[in-house]
């Protein structure tokens, strides 16, 4: 059994319809290329692979956006000199810290299941991706929450802004709300595709 790429990643089953051929994988010689026809297919492509999972391509381009806000988020909190003396503060920057790694992780196998044609074929490999998404989500959701209650109390309250950069803490709070709604297609795309998977299991 031939494996093109990562155990998580899993290749449709070969289609074999009204105008296609079937494709035999015959072993090659010892100095003999191994050549492949697919009709109505991708040359390019494995045999028997294809890109089926709309969500993947979809979810590339959420995953970089929480990936570029999340960082927005850490880079403007973190470059005020008073976010370390307030705990709230210091939980968005850890926040923001961990949505933008989990973020560029998936970005990356999205974009590798893209470059070799294949899509998330396990309900198993969904379901990781759904929790994950969901307790990233939460956490970066209750930072915000936490630093926009903290901003408005300096600013309305307390009438501090003069003494405390008010303008970078409401931003970067901004921006952490701002990655948390770039979650939300892709958590309900990978819950629906999770849920499709165990139903047809």
């Amino acid at each position: 059994m031939l494996h093109f790429s990562h155990p998580v990643v899993h290749p449709s089953p070969p289609v074999v319809g009204q105008g296609q051929a079937e494709v035999e994988m015959v072993p090659p010689a010892q100095g003999q290329a191994v050549q492949v026809e697919v009709a109505n297919g991708d040359g390019n492509a494995p045999a028997g692979v294809i890109m089926r999972d709309p969500w993947t391509r979809c979810g590339l381009v959420f995953r970089l956006l929480q990936a570029a806000f999340a960082a927005a988020a850490l880079a403007v909190m973190a470059s005020t000199d008073d976010f370390s003396s307030v705990t709230t503060f210091r939980y968005l920057v850890a926040a923001a810290s961990v949505q933008c790694l989990w973020s560029l992780a998936v970005a990356i196998l999205d974009a590798y299941a893209i470059v070799v044609k294949r899509s998330f074929r396990t309900a198993g490999a969904v379901i990781i991706l759904a929790l994950g998404d969901w307790v990233t989500g939460t956490l970066i959701f209750s930072a915000a929450c936490g630093s926009a209650a903290i901003t408005t109390l300096l600013s309305n309250d307390f009438r501090a802004c003069s003494v405390n950069p008010c303008a970078s803490f409401m931003n970067a709070t901004a921006m952490a709300f701002l990655s948390w709604l770039a979650r939300a297609p892709a958590f309900i795309g990978n819950l629906w595709t999770a849920v499709h998977r165990i139903q047809k299991s």
